[in-house]
């Protein structure tokens, strides 16, 4: 069930074209604030290696995972509005649905007051309890908007002022600091690749910190010297439909609870079937460690471990862990060619053919060039932009994107993505962007030899990201470990 969202303050098409006009309208996405999604005494850390056992976590999962499933996604959604959880509402136990339940014991919500992630039945009560009075305090309507079509959550004691506006519905709090904006296109009169180019475009007053692309929804987040921003839209068969949250940094301690609430009620498309609503993402990033309600028996079913590239027939390179040594693409084994041990870079033989290859760029990358990283994901390419740092590639990543290829303008590749943590730090369920070493062309072509594809010099016209990935979307693969 879709809920992830994020929208500008007047209207998406009109913010989405002029970004100094947002750094004006309130403000945008949280970032987090000091109570949401952890506390001081959370159950202690996974263990360092990635195997070890946890059982503590493991007992919280079994006691979590034995209750009914709409129990589950109800002791979620409370979290959410006790300011502990950050994720996705789903029902699955994962690390930081753990930690969510630990901050609010921690906090007093449980009678004993042990952060063991374990509700016992008069906790899990007092939960619920906590999580309905704050709903009803801000007096949180889910219902859908006549003039769109979506359904979407608006916490009505906040945002009591409502009008119409072009193709959508306005919701504003009485001194203007925050606004929520819904719109609507219908079929042929936006493109979502446009959509998402203008709403990932930073200006000086406006600094994006989260860009995603798929090919029914995009995600663009950031901030303004005053506020921050949240901006969804998703597309289905009825067209484009997408909300703006933005608002003041002033009330970002109410409204950083209040997005997560907000992006968790969002259904585009209720009713629609085909295709099926697409996943959450961004505010909604999913519960890591959770398992997945009917895990497939096949060898490609296991976790993305890494992003690879083709840059020749049945060649693939990949920034490969050194835990995975027996290393599937499209489910079947790929044999490892040679390595680079320094520079962790794996060439591996795939079976499957391939209809894209990549080819490096002719010069280096340039600080603050901006560029864009297409990394492989269980449900296909996720698409983010970033620019060349000291270091690295400043970008918002998500697990997975290890070897991910970085691509300037012209889909010209510069290097790869270095090996990522397990888990990354995330604020208010975003991954920030942070700087991540890369893999240089230097290295690539030392791997490969004189096998290495390399682009022709000169500049090249600048494209767009949802551009580039449907240039060499194909190039990108999904590396799994398995036996």
């Amino acid at each position: 069930m879709p809920r992830p969202a994020r929208l500008l303050a007047a209207g998406l098409l009109p913010l989405l074209a002029c970004g100094v006009s947002i750094a004006r309208a309130q403000a945008p996405l949280s970032h987090g604030s000091p109570q949401a999604g952890t506390a001081a005494k959370a159950p202690a850390p996974r263990p360092a290696g990635p195997t070890a056992p946890d059982p503590a976590f493991e007992a919280a999962r079994a006691a979590f995972e034995a209750r009914p499933e709409a129990e589950r996604r109800a002791v979620q959604d409370a979290l959410v509005w006790a300011g502990n959880y950050n994720s996705v509402v789903t029902g699955t136990f994962g690390r930081r649905t753990y930690e969510a339940i630990g901050a609010w014991q921690s906090r007093g919500g449980a009678a004993a007051g042990a952060a063991t992630g374990i509700l016992d039945d008069p906790a899990r009560a007092a939960l619920l309890a906590a999580g309905e009075a704050a709903r009803k305090a801000a007096r949180f309507t889910v219902a859908a908007d006549p003039a769109t079509g979506l359904v979407l959550g608006v916490p009505e004691r906040l945002l009591s002022k409502r009008s119409r506006i072009a193709g959508g519905t306005r919701w504003q709090s009485p001194d203007g600091r925050v606004t929520l904006d819904t719109r609507a296109y219908a079929p042929g009169e936006a493109d979502l690749d446009t959509l998402h180019a203008q709403a990932a475009a930073a200006t000086p007053e406006r600094k994006v910190t989260y860009s995603l692309k798929r090919p029914d929804f995009t995600v663009v987040t950031g901030e303004t010297p005053t506020g921050k921003f949240y901006i969804r839209t998703a597309a289905g068969t009825a067209g484009l439909r997408g909300f703006t949250l933005s608002y003041d940094k002033g009330s970002a301690r109410e409204m950083d609870r209040l997005v997560i609430a907000i992006a968790n009620s969002f259904v585009p498309f209720p009713g629609e079937t085909a295709p099926p609503p697409p996943r959450p993402v961004a505010a909604t990033v999913p519960d890591p460690a959770a398992k997945a309600p009917t895990p497939s028996a096949a060898p490609s079913a296991g976790p993305v471990a890494a992003t690879g590239i083709v840059l020749g027939p049945r060649r693939v390179v990949a920034v490969l862990p050194a835990s995975c040594p027996a290393p599937r693409i499209a489910g079947e084994p790929a044999r490892i060619l040679r390595r680079d041990e320094a520079a962790g870079l794996a060439l591996l033989e795939g079976h499957a053919s391939f209809g894209a290859v990549l080819a490096l760029a002719a010069a280096p990358p340039k600080p603050g060039e901006s560029v864009v990283v297409i990394a492989a994901g269980a449900e296909g390419p996720t698409v983010t932009t970033g620019e060349i740092a000291a270091g690295g590639v400043l970008a918002p990543l998500q697990p997975g994107a290890a070897g991910a290829p970085v691509l300037d303008r012209a889909g010209r590749l510069l290097g790869l993505v270095a090996r990522l943590p397990a888990q990354p730090r995330l604020v208010a369920g975003i991954v920030p962007p942070l700087t991540h070493p890369l893999v240089g062309a230097a290295a690539l072509k030392a791997l490969l030899g004189a096998e290495a594809p390399v682009s022709p010099a000169g500049e090249g016209p600048p494209l767009t990201a949802g551009a580039i990935a449907g240039r060499v979307a194909g190039a990108v693969v999904a590396l799994r470990c398995g036996p």
